[in-house]
Parts: structure tokens; C-alpha cells; sequence
């Protein structure tokens, strides 16, 4: 059995931009400890996710090249692979994003959100275009939030080309009024965390969806297996990393591979 350990990171929304920075760098020096090999974030974790609850300071570019630089240099000084959910700015326009830096510190890329959810269409634009990344022998995509939960071409492109297993970043609070579980994948849960059963199931890859923690969060982070079936998740609301040890083995992209409409 060829094993990668992984790491997410079910942190608490940050309070402000430079907490993100500071607990983003603090997450990477524990997964190292805990020996991961790759440590993935929610999305737009630096600076904070724009959400009408959670006030968060103007797009700043010059904060975010200095929190990236800070990021790569954590990475390279634990030995970790990272994907930083985090927010950039191209021609003007704000993105969503994952940058993925190697565990030496280096830049591999960004994989930007190409499909937005509704609701964020006032705010971000989108990206195009995907990409799969490496670190050691573990191959791996992004998608991000809405792009896992409701488009499973997002994650079949990712495996297709060979990805073992498909980092989701994303960020769902409680809302008034809504359900709040205490199992993954709970029947009388909304659709969520069943729709990452189904990407993994679908495609034979592993499937890591990694949410902010937070009191009464609907969803939580989690390992889903190339059966489709859960190895691991965090307790709901519960702050720290959840570390995984995954078979890539068991990632064989059959699925994936026999679909003739990817």
C-alpha cells in the first residue's frame, strides 16, 4: 500500500487579515509535525471569505503578495506542500483562488474558481481553465466550493489526468434556523456532504473537503475514499487539522476514465 499522509486545515474564520496569515502559518508547522506531506485550507481563507457576516477589508494586493511570500517561506521551512485558499486580483477583477506552493517553498500555481455560485457573482469574476499539480508522488486538483458540491466535471477533469486525489476548499457557516449535525452525511442534512461521496464514488479518487470551523456548521472537513464511503472528519465546529493517511493505490480514476462525456 503506497500511503501520503494529508492534512486539513478546520481553522476559525479569521478575525481580521494578518490573523489569517498567522494562523495559516501555524497550521503548516503542525502538519509538519504531524508528519503530512500537503496541508489544504478553506477557500479565501487569507484574507477571510467575503461573507455579509464576516467584515473583511477591501481587495489589497500588496497584503496578499506579502502573505503569500509568508506562506511559501512557512512551507518551505516545514517541508510542506500547501493549498492556501486565498483571493487575487487579475485585470481588475477579484477571484477566488487556490495557490498551491510546494514544499520548498516554491510557486506552483494558482487554480482560480471558474464556476461561481450565484451568489457571488456581484462580487468575484471568474476564472478559466484547470490544472492538476504534483508534490512528491501525489498528484492533485482544486476545485472550490460550489464547483464540488453541484459540477462533477470539475473533479473527472482533475482525475482524468491522473490526480489521485481532489482538494475542496470551501466555506459554509450556520444559518439561522438551519440544521445542525453531528454526523457526516447525516439523511436530514442538506445535500452537501453527500455530494462529496458521490465526486469520489464517481470518479474512484479520493475526495478532501476541507470547511472554517465554526458553532452549528452545517458541514464540516473531511477524507472520502475512492468508494465512495468516509475514512475520517473533523467534529462539527471543532478548530484544528484533520490528518489523513490515504492509499493512492486505491485512486485507480476507473470511473473517471469510462465516462465518454468528460
Amino acid at each position: 500500500m503506497s500511503t501520503f499522509r494529508i492534512a486539513l486545515a478546520n481553522l476559525r474564520f479569521p478575525a481580521a487579515p494578518e490573523e489569517s496569515v498567522a494562523l495559516a502559518g501555524q497550521a503548516v508547522a503542525q502538519a509538519s509535525r504531524e508528519g503530512a506531506g500537503i496541508v489544504c485550507f478553506p477557500e479565501c481563507f487569507i484574507p477571510g471569505y467575503r461573507i455579509a457576516t464576516k467584515p473583511v477589508p477591501p481587495p489589497d494586493p500588496a497584503f496578499l503578495e506579502r502573505a503569500w511570500s509568508a506562506m511559501a517561506a512557512a512551507a518551505a521551512k516545514a517541508g510542506v506542500a500547501v493549498v492556501l485558499g486565498t483571493e487575487r486580483v487579475v485585470d481588475g477583477g477579484l477571484r477566488i483562488s487556490a495557490l498551491v506552493i510546494n514544499a520548498d517553498g516554491t510557486i506552483a500555481g494558482f487554480q482560480d474558481k471558474v464556476q461561481l455560485d450565484p451568489s457571488e457573482d456581484g462580487l468575484y469574476a471568474p476564472g478559466s481553465g484547470r490544472q492538476v499539480f504534483q508534490t512528491g508522488p501525489l498528484r492533485f486538483g482544486v476545485v472550490i466550493c460550489h464547483e464540488g458540491w453541484r459540477y462533477p466535471e470539475t473533479v473527472r477533469w482533475a482525475v482524468r489526468r491522473g490526480a489521485q486525489v481532489v482538494f475542496h476548499p470551501h466555506v459554509h457557516e450556520p444559518e439561522p434556523g438551519g440544521y445542525r449535525p453531528s454526523t457526516f452525511a447525516d439523511p436530514a442534512n442538506s445535500f452537501h456532504e453527500k455530494a462529496a461521496l458521490c465526486r469520489a464514488a464517481e470518479n474512484t479518487c479520493w475526495f478532501a473537503s476541507v470547511n472554517v470551523a465554526s458553532p452549528g456548521s452545517p458541514t464540516t472537513s473531511a477524507v472520502v475514499r475512492p468508494d465512495g464511503t468516509v475514512l475520517s472528519y473533523q467534529p462539527y465546529g471543532k478548530e484544528g487539522l484533520l490528518v489523513a493517511d490515504i492509499d493512492l493505490a486505491a485512486a485507480t480514476g476507473l470511473l473517471a476514465a469510462r465516462c465518454k462525456y468528460a
